[in-house]
């Protein structure tokens, strides 16, 4: 009998872990991390998937609004193959609203982290850029984007269009308006396509019942949110679907015609008051180069 027990408990030990380890399946960073003596990444606990690279002495910071995070090993990968002497090099791509914040304030903290770089370069939507246009020496055009709804693999409650996200029995993750540029413009899209009404359904009434989440990383939360069923629909950039389908991911997409959608502009700007003038030049400059072009491609942007 108490072998018999023991063997039950281990068995449930082992259920337990199992279960645990499922639960991080799918957690960022996506991206390959930087060569190290030690990697020390723990799923859930200790893990900063939007801050890379150097961040003792870097010869170039770049803060980019955070939905171009997939497009970050290669651009860094390819700008040091042209600019060898670049070789410590500390990006962030958190929602461009806090990066604007903290552009402003001169500092950031996440957990125990105090970070107070001042950029050389900062990347976001047209919008943003354009109410920050008294930071900028020099502002350029990259790349374009759109809207797609990601959903879970297979569709599982038939989503057809962006009206079904106003359903009672369609979980949705939508990224706040209050610091995602993404926020504003797909409440424009419901606007466009369901008025008013199929506004404050998602945004108000929904959020109020639960079946609405509002993110505050859109980029993790809501790939993360359908990846892991905690939501049945969730509208992204486009880009941020074909990257989840790169890694294999389980997850499909359903898309916004080209007459309801929205065509993002993003810009990238060298800071007036940049601490390493030469690299932020560099930089943007290779931003406008054919490799840059051809790495945003990749990635389901236009360009």
């Amino acid at each position: 009998m108490y072998y018999r027990l023991l063997l039950y408990t281990l068995l449930g030990l082992l259920a337990i872990r199992e279960a645990n380890a499922q639960d991080h399946r799918f957690d960022p960073p996506w991206n390959i991390p930087p060569a190290s003596a030690v990697h020390f990444t723990v799923p859930g606990i200790d893990n900063v998937p939007d801050l890379y690279g150097d961040i003792v002495d870097p010869q170039l910071v770049v803060f980019f609004a955070g939905n171009q995070f997939m497009c970050i090993d290669d651009l860094l990968a390819a700008f040091k193959k042209e600019h060898p002497q670049y070789e410590r090099i500390f990006v962030e791509t958190l929602p461009p609203g806090i990066l604007a914040k903290q552009i402003e304030g001169g500092s950031l903290t996440m957990g125990n982290l105090r970070i107070t770089h001042k950029p050389d370069v900062y990347a976001a939507g047209k919008g943003r850029m354009d109410s920050m246009a008294n930071h900028f020496s020099r502002v350029e055009t990259y790349a374009y984007n759109k809207l797609a709804i990601m959903v879970p693999k297979g569709n599982p409650k038939a989503i057809k269009d962006i009206r079904d996200l106003g359903r009672h029995d369609v979980q949705v993750a939508m990224p706040n308006p209050a610091w995602e540029g993404v926020g504003k413009q797909i409440v424009s899209v419901y606007n466009k396509i369901g008025g008013p009404s199929l506004a404050a359904r998602i945004m108000t009434e929904k959020v109020e019942k639960g079946s609405t989440y509002l993110t505050k990383i859109h980029h993790r939360e809501s790939p993360m949110r359908i990846l892991y069923r905690a939501a049945d629909a969730a509208p992204v950039w486009y880009s941020e679907v074909v990257y989840q389908q790169l890694l294999q991911h389980p997850v499909d997409y359903v898309a916004i015609p080209d007459e309801d959608n929205i065509r993002a502009t993003y810009r990238i700007g060298e800071l007036k008051n940049a601490p390493r003038a030469q690299a932020a030049k560099d930089f943007v400059d290779f931003m406008k180069s054919e490799s840059a072009k051809a790495i945003y491609r990749k990635y389901g942007f236009e360009v």
